[in-house]
């Protein structure tokens, strides 16, 4: 992973997300798209972007929470988590948020932790924010009955997952397996490295809390889409946090579970058919919405992640020394 190397996937994801606000500005009548944005009370900006701030904030603690509970935060001083966590926002644009595993290669500058000890960290964030997520979709299937079935399946995924994780023996055989292959002698050590911070991490005594906390740290951005369809005069008739966020919730598991880098395409298309479908929106204030909450709470976090990122190549002796990193040892 270098640096050219990541600048070109931003830049691809940021054509690619152009592009989808395009489409959905054609298919919506993009002078009705206009008119909306002509409309909008652009007061309420800065509590989107307040909120969106807060779920950073409490996403960071729990970053930073399990750096300690791994024991991999020595010379690692709040400052520098809060940085590491920051320009790992740059990876929000990858497939599942996957990608946001860079933060365990500018760990290893600050410290020297060995990735396979540091990734598992990834792994535990985005489960518990997906676990955090149907929670908080739970909350309005019955605005929607239609999501149901996959809010269903999505729980059974989520909780047989976690079921194998925790089955040592069963992962110990897949371990012995992988070891029998080609180059497995180089390849299983490592996944029993990664096993053995996993089960820490989703341990039930660190999974429950921070499930918790990202609950929390989510329903800050459920309520940043509210103040959007605020901003865009829709009425509130008493459900319409209730309806922002389901539709919130819904829309970014269904971008999650797409494995298309930053969701695009399936948040934004997901997002306007709900916000017509539940709130009765017209197509071109749906399709406002969509793009304002999608800059309020992604494409916000890759500029952090971008600044954050050229601040971390100062202080760690510039970008020749990130644009190594991956060439070294896992």
């Amino acid at each position: 992973m270098t640096l050219k190397n990541l600048r070109g996937k931003i830049l691809l994801s940021l054509l690619l997300g152009i592009g989808v606000v395009i489409v959905l500005g054609l298919f919506s009548d993009i002078r009705a798209v206009g008119a909306s944005f002509g409309a909008f009370d652009w007061t309420t900006l800065p509590l989107i972007l307040g909120f969106t701030l807060l779920n950073y904030f409490l996403r960071w603690l729990k970053w930073d929470y399990y750096l300690r509970r791994l024991q991999q935060g020595h010379g690692v001083h709040y400052g520098d988590s809060a940085l590491i966590f920051t320009a790992g926002l740059v990876m929000s644009v990858t497939p599942g948020k996957v990608g946001e595993v860079f933060k365990s290669y500018l760990l290893r500058r600050v410290n020297g932790t060995a990735i396979s000890l540091s990734a598992p960290i990834v792994l535990a964030e985005r489960l518990t924010d997906g676990i955090a997520m149907l929670l908080l979709m739970a909350l309005g299937l019955t605005l929607y009955p239609a999501a149901r079935p996959l809010f269903i399946v999505l729980v059974a995924l989520t909780m047989l997952g976690i079921a194998v994780v925790q089955n040592r023996p069963l992962c110990e055989r897949l371990f012995a397996l992988v070891a029998r292959t080609p180059f497995g002698d180089k390849i299983a050590p490592r996944f029993t490295t990664l096993y053995g911070s996993t089960t820490k991490l989703l341990d039930w005594r660190i999974l429950v809390p921070s499930t918790v906390l990202s609950l929390i740290s989510w329903g800050f951005e459920c309520i940043a889409f509210y103040y959007v369809l605020i901003g865009l005069q829709v009425t509130d008739s008493g459900l319409l946090l209730l309806q922002a966020t389901f539709i919130f919730a819904a829309s970014t598991l269904f971008g999650l579970v797409s494995l298309i880098p930053g969701g695009l395409g399936v948040s934004e298309v997901s997002s306007a058919g709900l916000l017509i479908a539940i709130v009765s929106m017209s197509s071109s204030a749906a399709t406002t919405a969509t793009i304002i909450i999608r800059f309020g709470t992604l494409w916000f976090g890759v500029i952090l992640g971008v600044l954050a990122l050229t601040w971390f190549g100062q202080r760690y002796r510039g970008a020749a020394q990130l644009e190594s990193a991956g060439a070294e040892p896992l």
